[in-house]
């Protein structure tokens, strides 16, 4: 019983912790050895006093030893490896238990960090639209231009967009046409005569859901970065949304060797949608001598498969 306990203790408190699990394995074959050694010793030590004591330490009537120490350094070195397994048994449970809850917390803060990173994305679409927006109606009132309560109106609107809508994680589709709808116009109202805006939708299912402020980037970008040709900035916009898929087109006019065409607004798309929709859009953007074009497409069954 002594050398089961010992040997026993040896392996599940010392070699198994500290050599096995910590693949330190060429110590644990060394002191795996040792141990073995020495039971070995200790058991025809402890069998041997055994029969002497049987005999009355008479040593010459002491019988040999025989089968049963064979049958008896089985039966401890099978109590030890049973237990010896049983804990590691243990280990490995302990050690997924550790794992399952490590990936859990790592995911749990990388998704944090993408929540984190995409309210700073959202915050910057608002001041850059509002900036722009502003500066407009600025100008309007250095004029004192009739159109500036209708102005402010829709920018009313686009501001009940952005406070009550761009915070949700998904919006209807039509909410955000309609939103491109009021940008376009307040747009209408700044460029006035020298503006030539073609905008078709074909929305065949209004139960689609998005991310907001996902189209009004393109929109403003070719706003702001497109020229006037012959007097004019031309616009096409184009919107072809399905239950499996939203298309979405928009070009504009511009000038060849025209200073920068993608303003932070493109570049904060582009990372918007690595984090929302990653695999599961095509974005190709085009700019040639007199167009910048942009060519968006959104797999929404994926998307939602994903989720």
């Amino acid at each position: 019983m002594p050398v089961t306990i010992g040997t026993t203790y040896i392996s599940i408190y010392k070699l198994i912790p500290d050599y096995l699990v910590k693949k330190r394995y060429l110590r644990f074959s060394i002191y795996a050895v040792y141990t073995l050694i020495i039971s070995v010793f200790a058991i025809c030590l402890s069998i041997f006093f055994g029969l002497a004591y049987l005999s009355d330490f008479q040593l010459n009537t002491v019988n040999t030893i025989g089968r049963s120490a064979l049958f008896i350094m089985t039966c401890i070195y099978l109590v030890v490896i049973i237990v010896s397994a049983l804990k590691l048994f243990n280990i490995n449970i302990l050690q997924s238990k550790n794992n399952a809850l490590l990936e859990s917390k790592f995911l749990a803060t990388k998704l944090k960090l993408k929540e984190q990173e995409l309210k700073y994305l959202k915050m910057q679409i608002h001041p850059h639209f509002l900036f722009n927006t502003l500066n407009t109606m600025y100008g309007f009132a250095l004029q004192k231009a009739e159109e500036t309560p209708e102005m402010i109106l829709k920018l009313s609107n686009l501001l009940d967009y952005l406070l009550y809508q761009a915070d949700k994680p998904t919006v209807n589709i039509m909410e955000e046409v309609n939103h491109i709808e009021d940008y376009i116009s307040l747009e209408q109202l700044r460029f006035n005569e020298t503006l030539d805006v073609n905008f078709s939708r074909e929305i065949r299912t209004n139960t689609t859901e998005i991310a907001p402020m996902l189209f009004i980037p393109f929109v403003e970008n070719s706003f702001k970065h497109g020229t006037l040709q012959n007097g004019i900035l031309k616009i096409n916009i184009s919107i072809l949304s399905d239950s499996n898929y939203i298309h979405f087109k928009i070009s504009n006019s511009q000038i060849k060797h025209s200073e920068n065409t993608s303003g932070i607004g493109l570049e904060n798309i582009k990372k918007r949608l690595e984090l929302i929709y990653p695999n599961q859009y095509e974005l190709n953007i085009t700019n040639n001598d007199d167009r910048f074009s942009v060519d968006f497409k959104l797999n929404i069954k994926q998307a939602l498969a994903n989720e």
